[in-house]
């Protein structure tokens, strides 16, 4: 007799998923989808979809969707919560999205406290519009725009969100996790879920940022991207939880 050891959850669409091989957009995907799944939320949850990468989120998840222009994911999810505060609300936001455009959208949202929860899935770079810098492209790191690698006096320095956002009053629970290896991706599957609880427990703003590859903009294999992210983003970008509900009361 055949058992069933592994399944694909419900709360992901059976659409094959469009990111380049070796992306880990499709385990945060997959990492979200489970959380709800087993918080047993998934018929009370709305999703906002962001400009970029995960364009097409609104394809993969198997619940109620909108799709927000760019940057705008926070004010949207700020109305859906508003106009209906017994649901589940959350965005799903790249590093260009939120850190450049949607800078000030994502800043006044924790100001204001607004209880939905933001997946952040922060590559270092434009994945989405061919490889471009981004506000979180490291210090001498070469893209389309800066192919002698990033200057600090060109440029300036990355944005460190995590750090950024854990110091608005209004936010409840800011950690920075990697998907890099199997541990990892235990980890922030723990940090999503604590994220999401602390809007079922009618808490205040919530983010998770998470750390992903992007094999083809970096020009790396899907192994030595991953490799790359481990040597190079968590130095700068460290992992762990920036502020938490316990800090909060």
């Amino acid at each position: 007799m055949i058992k069933e050891v592994f399944k694909k959850t419900s709360v992901l669409t059976d659409k094959p998923f469009h990111y380049c091989p070796g992306c880990t957009h499709g385990i945060i995907h997959r990492l979200v989808a489970e959380v709800i799944d087993e918080l047993g939320i998934a018929d009370n949850t709305v999703g906002v979809a962001p400009v970029g990468c995960a364009v097409f989120a609104y394809d993969y998840f198997n619940l109620d969707m909108f799709e927000a222009a760019h940057g705008r994911a926070p004010a949207v999810a700020t109305g859906i919560k508003r106009s209906l505060p017994d649901r589940i609300v959350f965005t799903y936001q790249g590093d260009g999205d939120l850190a450049s455009i949607g800078t000030a959208e994502i800043v006044h949202a924790a100001a204001r406290s607004e209880k939905f929860t933001t997946i952040f899935v922060n590559n270092a770079v434009y994945g989405m519009t061919g490889g471009q810098m981004a506000p979180t492209t490291l210090l001498g790191q070469k893209t389309t725009t800066t192919p002698q690698g990033r200057n600090q006096e060109l440029n300036g320095f990355p944005i460190r969100m995590s750090e950024l956002l854990a110091t608005m009053d209004g936010a409840v629970y800011v950690a920075r996790v990697s998907v890099h290896n199997a541990i990892h991706v235990n980890k922030a599957k723990k940090a999503i879920k604590e994220a999401f609880m602390a809007q079922i427990n009618g808490l205040g703003f919530a983010i998770v940022e998470v750390l992903s590859s992007c094999p083809t903009n970096w020009g790396l294999s899907p192994n030595e991207a991953l490799k790359w992210l481990e040597e190079n983003m968590i130095p700068y970008y460290p992992l762990g939880v920036f502020k938490s509900p316990a800090e909060v009361d």
